[in-house]
């Protein structure tokens, strides 16, 4: 049973308010006295799945759940979709838009950084349909 639960909705393209989310996030994390490298490990993954929210969906939202041993991002959007999942996990590739390189983002290692800051990791993808990622942060 979740301590906590917490839904954001994310807008696409909303590149000012981008990281809001991840912001509350964190500091709901820091009253709850979450340890200070889980909750740094917690910070990057947030920040960069909101960011792939804005850049690369159609919107969607970020769930944060709290459980006793547990701390799980859920990263639920609408399409595109991800066609190749094992290219989109190499550090470096990105099919992010000209105004996100512009704004300094879409370097290629969103995912990567996910993936190597969770202690688990799920991505699931349709195209067309949307994509859902699943990070889980340990406690103990």
């Amino acid at each position: 049973m979740a301590i906590l639960e917490q839904v954001f909705n994310v807008e696409a393209g909303d590149f000012a308010a981008a990281g809001q989310a991840s912001t509350a996030i964190k500091r709901k994390l820091k009253q709850l006295g979450i340890n200070a490298e889980v909750l740094r490990h917690i910070s990057v993954s947030c920040y960069e799945v909101e960011l792939n929210l804005v850049i690369h969906s159609m919107g969607g939202t970020l769930t944060l759940r709290v459980d006793p041993d547990m701390i799980t991002l859920i990263s639920k959007d609408v399409g595109p979709g991800i066609p190749d999942i094992d290219k989109a996990m190499t550090e470096g590739y990105s099919t992010a838009s000209d105004q996100a390189r512009a704004l300094g983002f879409g370097a290629g290692m969103g995912l990567p950084n996910m993936k190597r800051n969770a202690s688990t990791f799920s991505i699931e993808s349709q195209v067309g349909v949307g994509t859902t990622i699943e990070m889980g942060f340990a406690l103990h």
